[in-house]
């Protein structure tokens, strides 16, 4: 029997109200004063559901559960007089319920987030006018004007000005991309720089956003739940209970027996043996920080056969920092190189120049004054310093507004880009003065992990928007040897489906837009509950909130000892249904009697499942054994 989210509480007050009403009618003094059996108002309250909807499964679907059963021996025992024992069943069997459908609720999917991301204006160029419109109102062939800040509303081409483009939204990229006419645009990603114009593409109904969010949709329709247990069995324990019963009857001709062997065989302690091992499971992950949405989730997690990480924010902190800088030039030692840069970075809003000044004021604030500061997209950062022209870019752009740059530096350049870092570089009167080079951190604990994954027999798999140099170098340090670098949403999913269609169950972890698509098509998705996005943490089985990955081996050992433990809990309610059915049968035991021996197994149940809240984080992880790069100040893992 399973119950709907909104009859919880209703549901909840008729258990409270039967358990008082079944312990009163234990009480001679109480039937005489009100000549009734208040046990019957468990039967009406508890049982009457039951028996309902076994009936409307049997009729419509002819679908045999565990209720039938439940619902043959209550009836079995109100017939022959037995109140009590018909209302204790009806009561422990509707606890079963409760609980399994407070284990087995999902997370709502994360599309309303999804939509609010969508943009619901355009700025189009119409007879050189520009003119405000919906967004969904633009079509093929529009020009589209697209400022700073503002988040591009449909895919497009850009036919005038230049840009840098925030894409993290659909391929996790830590850094923007600056883009220049004739570039690709998607909807969804953000103009952080600079004005430009796009000729549209598609259409806003059509955008990659828009697809995105049909595919979140059609992800839960896909993803089949898994039935429980009991229910897998139930026909065979119908079939095998009417069997004996009626064959006790055609034996010894007394009837008792038979309603007796239907009591014991009511799958009390079967039906509490997954959501009560499975609500101790996810109790205990709660303690360390790992909310699991449903309880077919942990059984989903213990047979899984790949783990596919996404990089940025999961293998690494998704947060850019320098690893290392040095100066070429006699004149600006180390220190007085990185003071310059961090002063023209100050007024920079770029995420790699707010990561140069935050590396900078680790030690240091005193920042020197700058004047005439100008953000050229593609053509670097240029300004005034004690009334020296200075030019910040890459390697490109030095090249470009031909600074001269030995063949020793650009080694260093593309040493640096393998590692998949960005290399910056600092010009002052046209004369190179030295680099700094950013990276997203690599976490201390991911190698250890992925050994742990290789140990349980897991394939651990990296899905990443980022370059294919960036992901090789962080597949090296971590020993990923299967990676599928500049991925979209959509090669993400497809990835993931493609497994699932091979019946290689796939757990993903990730942490942004861009892989909300692939935690709902994973038969486990786990997102990043701290740095990850809204809309990845909706699209997960479990939200890791203390963004703690080292978690996962304990996560993975957990999910396994919980269904150790169901397994458990089966065993021995079937082997205590079957000693009593034999006890039944020779009239050793009545159907009271029966019914608390079969009790005796829903309290073993309880009491072995409990014993997962006790179960400690011990797994052996060694997260000391760690690469690292070595830079002028510290040591830093990079990515």
């Amino acid at each position: 029997m399973k119950l709907l989210k909104s009859e919880t509480n209703r549901t909840i007050t008729f258990i409270i109200i039967s358990s008082i009403c079944l312990f009163l009618s234990l009480v001679d003094s109480v039937d005489q004063f009100l000549h009734f059996n208040l046990a019957w108002i468990a039967i009406l309250l508890c049982g009457l559901p039951i028996i309902k909807e076994a009936c409307i499964g049997l009729y419509k679907e002819f679908d045999i559960k565990a209720d039938v059963l439940v619902s043959l021996a209550l009836v079995a025992s109100v017939i022959i007089g037995e109140i009590f024992a018909a209302g204790e069943i009806a009561v422990i069997m509707t606890i079963g319920a409760l609980l399994e459908d407070l284990t087995v609720q999902k997370a709502q999917s994360g599309i309303e987030s999804l939509i609010k991301l969508t943009p619901q204006k355009a700025r189009v160029i119409r007879d050189n006018k520009e003119l405000m419109i919906d967004a969904d109102d633009v079509q093929i062939g529009d020009i589209v004007r697209v400022i700073a800040g503002e988040t591009i509303p449909v895919d497009g081409i850009i036919i005038r000005g230049e840009g840098s483009i925030d894409e993290s939204i659909m391929n996790g990229e830590s850094l923007p991309v600056d883009k220049i006419v004739g570039d690709d645009v998607l909807s969804g990603t953000i103009n952080q720089y600079s004005t430009f114009d796009i000729k549209a593409t598609k259409t806003s109904s059509d955008s990659s956003l828009k697809r995105m969010i049909r595919l979140v949709k059609e992800a839960d329709a896909d993803k089949a739940p898994i039935v429980s247990l009991t229910d897998r069995w139930a026909t065979w324990i119908v079939v095998i209970a009417l069997i004996s019963s009626i064959g006790t009857y055609l034996v010894t001709h007394e009837i008792l027996r038979s309603v007796t062997i239907l009591v014991v065989f009511c799958p009390c302690a079967l039906v509490l043996a997954t959501p009560t091992a499975i609500m101790a499971g996810i109790g205990n992950a709660t303690k360390y920080g790992m909310l699991i949405k449903g309880g077919d989730v942990v059984e989903r997690l213990s047979k899984i056969k790949n783990i596919a990480f996404d990089k940025t924010g999961t293998l690494t902190h998704g947060q850019l920092s320098v690893v290392d800088y040095k100066s070429f030039s006699k004149e600006y030692d180390d220190e007085a190189f990185i003071k310059i840069l961090a002063s023209v970075e100050a007024y920079s809003e770029h995420p790699l120049g707010r990561a140069i000044v935050s590396y900078y004021k680790q030690d240091k604030n005193e920042l020197l004054e700058v004047e005439n500061f100008t953000v050229n997209p593609g053509k670097g950062i240029t300004a005034v310093l004690d009334k020296k022209n200075i030019l910040v870019g890459n390697l490109k752009i030095m090249q470009d507004m031909n600074i001269d740059i030995n063949k020793s530096i650009i080694k260093t350049s593309e040493d640096f880009s393998t590692k998949g870092c960005t290399v910056i570089y600092l010009a002052i009167e046209d004369k190179l003065i030295g680099y700094v080079a950013l990276s997203d951190i690599l976490r201390q604990e991911s190698r250890e992990i992925i050994n742990y994954i290789k140990s349980q027999k897991i394939n651990p798999i990296m899905l990443t928007g980022d370059n294919q140099n960036s992901a090789q170098n962080i597949a090296n340090q971590v020993g990923i040897d299967n990676i599928y670098p500049s991925l979209l949403p959509e090669d993400k999913m497809n990835i993931i489906k493609n497994l699932e269609a091979k019946q290689s169950p796939t757990c993903m972890i990730g942490d942004g837009v861009n892989d909300a698509l692939a935690l709902k098509y994973a038969s486990v998705g786990i997102s990043m509950g701290a740095v990850g996005s809204d809309i990845a943490i909706e699209a997960s089985d479990i939200a890791l909130v203390s963004d703690d990955v080292k978690n996962i081996p304990y996560l993975l050992y957990l999910s396994k000892k919980t269904m150790k433990t169901i397994k458990l809990n089966v065993t021995f309610s079937l082997v205590l249904n079957f000693i009593a059915i034999i006890l039944a049968m020779t009239g050793i035991l009545n159907p009271v009697v029966g019914a608390l021996v079969h009790n005796l197994g829903s309290v073993f149940v309880i009491i072995n499942s409990a014993k997962l809240l006790k179960t400690k984080n011990n797994i052996n992880v060694n997260y000391n054994n760690i690469s690292s790069f070595t830079n002028n100040n510290k040591n830093t893992i990079i990515a």
